[in-house]
């Protein structure tokens, strides 16, 4: 059962570290776009007296984005804010036995996320963004209005991110319980002594 476990939690540790890797590059162009399209308003406004009518809403969807693929990767690496006096303070086995019953909590309340995320992108297709479009009247096309399901995207798939996130962490805290804490590989960006 343990070598079972172990085998899929490599899996999911291998996926993870490349899957949250791109997101984190991605969560970061995202951040340099949003301040990029802020500051050119910024300038258009108060420079220019002519304000743009596509920065604020592109910096909210670039911020969307931004969230919905940075935070996997700050949960996995333990980025939350949270109280762990009490993990702490027990021992190794039942620290890992009250990790668990949380993760568990926390996948059942992401599992809502998922689902409530998946309808919400329904909507989305129904309207489009006020002011931001695909300018492809420059090429001797029609501009096309960005579907405001694109923006709601970024909460079902960090949701699914953050899912995936918790299983990997889940069956880490399965095998501590289980005597396997030595057979982990440390999560990619913590010290060794956090790892765990």
């Amino acid at each position: 059962m343990g070598s079972f476990l172990l085998a899929v939690q490599a899996v999911l540790h291998w996926i993870n570290n490349r899957l949250l890797a791109v997101g984190v590059v991605l969560a970061s162009t995202a951040l340099a776009v949003m301040v990029l399209a802020i500051l050119l308003q910024v300038f258009f406004r108060y420079v220019l007296n002519n304000a743009l009518p596509w920065p604020e809403e592109a910096a909210r969807f670039l911020m969307l984005w931004m969230t919905g693929l940075a935070a996997p990767a700050a949960y996995r690496r333990g980025g939350f804010v949270a109280i762990d006096m009490l993990e702490y303070a027990l021992p190794r086995r039942a620290a890992a036995a009250l990790s668990l019953v949380q993760l568990i909590i926390s996948f059942a309340v992401l599992a809502v996320a998922v689902q409530l995320g998946w309808n919400h992108i329904g909507s989305g297709w129904l309207f489009n963004s006020s002011s931001l479009k695909l300018p492809l009247d420059l090429i001797g096309f029609q501009a096309v209005r960005v579907k405001l399901a694109w923006m709601y995207m970024s909460v079902f798939a960090g949701f699914v991110l953050l899912s995936v996130v918790n299983i990997e962490l889940m069956l880490r805290a399965l095998l501590r319980l289980l005597g396997h804490e030595d057979d982990l590989a440390p999560i990619p960006g913590l010290p060794m002594a956090e790892a765990e």
